[in-house]
């Protein structure tokens, strides 16, 4: 029969014979199940508010085209490394080059009328001196030059506009980083303003949280914070408030928090969902699972110990909470080696002998 059958049996029994209670000394030891026995020990104990989120690079860097045209070439992958300044992608810049020797002639040209402009406007200031032109003339020569002027500045902007272009026929990396993203491959036919790729800087990521707002007295800049990562099965990573949101959301009214979080192995990658705590509180100290509490009204908090084979009602007194360990602090009543009743077991009444069932090898 299992630990559990055995203590409901040993209920049901008790229950039975309260008319003619069996001697303590002849009654049948209950027998219980590890499951139902927890050591009272030392361990660290943390408190704090609960949070959860999803990882984001810290730098990342979306990079749209800035040419448009059919793709050349785009030799990068996903997840390749690069580096700032490494070309990505090759445009076709065909197009673009014709734009760009029309745009310099045009500049030229523009040049050019200035200069004659400028010379015509010299001989006509020369003869209205000597009396041959009148002044009108002057002034008619000098609104020439003024729109040559204002005519070579177009084209010099336009010029300008024309180089960038063509610059952007060649895309290059704004930063060192990992590509996460690629929206582009050869032949593909782009227009400016069209994404290409994404690249973020993985050495280290951030944790975008939010927590209740009930907890914003213990946040703070620096505090630290203990999450796990979905995927990453029950590995601890470790971070610190970076920031604590100005405003709670007002919908689900949680604070928003970002947590910056080293990540030299490259293990944690942006996108994955984590569930963790901030840590306001923690130390060293003696717990037990907050399975083995009873509240009694007006007389606190016990636990039935085993003590010489028999359950023992033992008053304590608790400190802290560890809501996500199901831990709570034993201040006094308990001693670390003692063993106390958990699960069912824990409805055993003070008195009833008790057989601890061994674990099979």
């Amino acid at each position: 029969m299992s630990g559990v059958r055995q203590i409901a049996a040993a209920l049901l029994l008790l229950a039975c014979r309260r008319s003619a209670p069996a001697p303590a000394d002849t009654a049948q030891p209950v027998l219980i199940g590890p499951e139902n026995v927890a050591a009272v020990a030392e361990e660290r104990i943390d408190v704090g508010p609960m949070l959860s989120g999803s990882l984001e690079a810290r730098q990342r860097s979306v990079i749209v085209a800035e040419a448009g045209g059919s793709v050349e070439s785009a030799p990068v992958e996903l997840g390749q490394s690069v580096q700032r300044g490494q070309l990505l992608a090759r445009i076709e810049a065909r197009a673009l080059q014709n734009a760009t020797q029309s745009a310099l002639a045009s500049r030229e040209a523009r040049r050019q009328a200035l200069e004659l402009a400028q010379r015509q406007a010299e001989r006509v200031g020369r003869l209205v001196e000597a009396g041959a032109l009148a002044q009108r003339e002057a002034e008619l020569a000098q609104n020439e030059v003024a729109a040559r002027r204002a005519e070579l500045a177009q084209a010099q902007a336009a010029l300008v506009s024309a180089q960038r272009q063509l610059s952007g026929a060649l895309v290059t990396s704004p930063i060192n980083g990992v590509i996460s993203q690629k929206s582009v491959h050869q032949g593909d036919v782009v227009s400016p303003g069209s994404p290409l790729f994404v690249i973020i800087e993985p050495s280290s990521m951030r944790l975008s949280a939010s927590v209740p707002s009930e907890s914003l007295g213990v946040l703070r800049v620096g505090a630290p914070v203990e999450f796990r990562v979905r995927g990453l099965g029950d590995q601890l990573f470790t971070g610190s408030i970076e920031r604590v949101g100005p405003a709670a959301d007002p919908v689900t009214r949680q604070i928003p928090l970002l947590i910056s979080l080293p990540n030299p192995a490259g293990r944690l990658v942006a996108g994955l969902f984590a569930e963790g705590r901030v840590v306001a509180e923690q130390k060293t100290a003696l717990v037990v699972p907050s399975a083995a509490l009873s509240e009694a009204d007006g007389t606190g908090a016990s636990v039935r110990r085993l003590k010489d084979g028999r359950v023992q009602v033992v008053p304590v007194q608790v400190g802290i909470e560890d809501a996500a360990r199901e831990r709570v602090e034993i201040t006094s009543g308990l001693a670390a080696g003692d063993h106390v009743l958990i699960g069912a077991a824990r409805e055993l009444q003070e008195g009833t002998p008790v057989r601890l069932e061994q674990s099979a090898s």
